[in-house]
């Protein structure tokens, strides 16, 4: 992990603009905050400060257009499973411990087993995989490695996912890659009780 270069903002520091940026954040499926929520106050109790959540607040109009963008990837017409596995393989390939550390949690929350969270780091061979798994990952290994999905994978990936979930599954693996990409660029720290990368890291 590099070292610090963008450092968390202090949530002392916030103000109305952070806030306001950051009430667009929310699970999929709930209702936005009201309006009033917006206060220093009201939103330290809406969420728990993170690292993360620190250096996204230094820049509110970036951060606010891609937490709704963000909003729909975790509401998309991926699978939680699909999007946590091409998400965590992402976030192996490229180095991005904190995406890793945060999403292999969301992968058991979305059903994964330990054994499928470890072949991860495999790639699309590993025996574990059926074929519509093993077109997931082989998709994101491409893209990550030319930034394009060859045709014969792209095959593969139809015989199972219809046209917006094939959309979907680009913007997810694409903006995935984008944030591992920026957050090892500003030197992310990982939270406290999160858990980095195991030995046999990439």
């Amino acid at each position: 992990m590099s070292e610090i270069r963008i450092p968390p903002r202090p949530a002392d520091d916030w103000d109305a603009e952070v806030f306001d940026a950051l009430s667009v954040l929310r699970p999929p499926g709930t209702a936005r905050p009201p309006a009033d929520q917006g206060s220093r106050e009201s939103g330290r109790r809406q969420r728990p400060v993170s690292n993360l959540l620190g250096v996204f607040s230094w820049h509110p109009a970036l951060t606010k257009a891609f937490l709704v963008f963000n909003n729909h990837l975790f509401a998309s017409t991926l699978s939680a499973r699909d999007r946590e596995l091409v998400t965590v393989r992402v976030a192996w390939l490229r180095r991005g411990e904190y995406e890793w550390a945060q999403h292999v949690g969301m992968a058991r929350a979305a059903g994964m087993s330990e054994a499928e969270i470890d072949a991860i780091s495999d790639g699309p061979d590993a025996a574990l995989w059926g074929p519509r798994d093993a077109a997931l990952l082989r998709s994101v290994d491409e893209i990550v490695a030319d930034r394009y999905i060859c045709d014969r994978t792209w095959e593969q990936l139809a015989e199972h996912l219809d046209r917006k979930q094939l959309m979907d599954l680009v913007f997810t693996i694409g903006a995935y890659d984008l944030l591992a990409m920026a957050f090892n660029v500003f030197g992310l720290q990982l939270d406290p009780g999160l858990a980095g990368f195991p030995r046999s890291e990439p």
